[in-house]
């Protein structure tokens, strides 16, 4: 039988301004100029906030390294998945410990610069819940580029959306845009979409986009082509079948009392 992830308890009371979530696999190198780089953007700024490296088993030095950067720095944390789980797994791992009211997503491998986190997060408001990172002119050779024009294609031709780059990995959300969405394998690729099922509005902006620093990519793209397409075949399936009703409860002092729209989770 099957184990349900962990959730670390965060209180209303522990709740910070931000948390910063990362999931990194294999990238020792990477992982330094990422967390000084958070460090540079973020403590000029005076607001409560953490760094959530999800380390998904990693096996190059990368949670030596994480735990020799956080003697130094105490909003570092470090969550550590006991097998390799995938990207999904990681970024669930990290949200299950986020304290933050804000949630901001990156890549470990520095193509996202945290550095645009600040100007996302300014775009939050009572009518935006979720600002998406479209990596509008992308650093990688021409065959990734080719391949994720035509992922993103055939994605929103079968969701019905109209997201430009829905597996960009730089995100900032309000806390309950995703705070207990119960995920499943694939599904990163996929928030944007789940969020609005939720009844949350998403808005995309252009984002930069960097040259890997160092090594390869380790969540490679071609090898899970199939496997992508049969996630998105789940998520199109949820979409059509998600509850939508308005009720309202009716009692003899007030015949129309609202009731809470139902949006399926």
């Amino acid at each position: 039988m099957s184990q349900a992830p962990e959730s670390i308890e965060v209180s209303v009371d522990d709740l910070i301004e931000l948390s910063v979530i990362a999931p990194a696999f294999n990238e020792r190198e990477c992982i330094t100029p990422l967390i000084e780089r958070i460090r540079d953007v973020f403590t000029p700024l005076n607001i409560p906030f953490e760094a959530i490296i999800a380390d998904d088993a990693s096996t190059d030095g990368t949670t030596e390294q994480l735990l020799q950067l956080a003697e130094q720095y105490p909003w570092l944390r470090i969550v550590r998945l006991e097998k390799n789980s995938g990207q999904t797994a990681a970024m669930d791992a990290g949200f299950r410990a986020a304290r933050g009211r804000v949630w901001a997503t990156v890549d470990a491998d520095m193509q996202n610069d945290p550095g645009e986190i600040p100007r996302l997060m300014a775009m939050l408001s009572p009518e935006v819940d979720m600002v998406n990172g479209w990596r509008q002119k992308r650093s990688d050779n021409f065959l990734r580029k080719i391949q994720t024009k035509i992922a993103n294609g055939v994605r929103n031709k079968l969701s019905g959306e109209n997201i430009q780059d829905s597996a960009c990995s730089l995100k900032v959300y309000k806390r309950q845009c995703m705070d207990g969405l119960t995920l499943y394998k694939g599904m990163h690729r996929f928030f944007p979409t789940l969020v609005k099922m939720r009844g949350y509005t998403v808005i995309e902006v252009p984002v930069s986009h960097h040259q890997r620093m160092y090594g390869v990519t380790k969540y490679k793209f071609g090898s899970r082509v199939v496997r992508a397409f049969v996630d998105l075949l789940a998520v199109r399936w949820m979409k059509k079948r998600a509850l939508r009703y308005h009720a309202k409860e009716l009692t003899p002092e007030r015949r129309a009392e609202p009731a809470p729209a139902r949006v399926n989770s």
